[in-house]
């Protein structure tokens, strides 16, 4: 698994591994059950992490984002469009968040 992934994460599923493939089913049939692309799924889900101010959504939903192509602009973007719904300090952690897995890049 990826160095990134909490420890608490890999040790669920290390220790539910059914929950976690039926998850990650689940997830795959979801993401497939409509017309939107892969990059524009990972943006919409980027937003609603966001908006439930999950980081660990946020960062990996940004790193999926940027996986199928999304730009840093267009994430960033995403994240902007909380402020009015959100509102300021959960954009600027999902801001943080997102610079963070950024550097994790570069």
């Amino acid at each position: 698994m990826p160095d990134h992934l909490p420890e608490v994460y890999t040790d669920f599923r290390k220790r539910f591994s059914e929950v976690a493939r039926s998850q990650d089913a689940l997830a795959a049939a979801v993401d497939a059950a409509g017309p939107l692309d892969e990059r524009t799924t990972r943006l919409v889900k980027l937003g609603i992490a966001v908006g439930a101010q999950a980081e660990g959504a946020v960062r990996s939903n940004v790193r999926k984002a940027l996986a199928a192509g999304a730009t840093v602009e267009e994430v960033e973007q995403v994240v902007l469009l909380g402020m009015t719904t959100r509102g300021f300090p959960a954009t600027v952690a999902a801001w943080q968040w997102l610079n963070e897995v950024v550097g994790e890049r570069e």
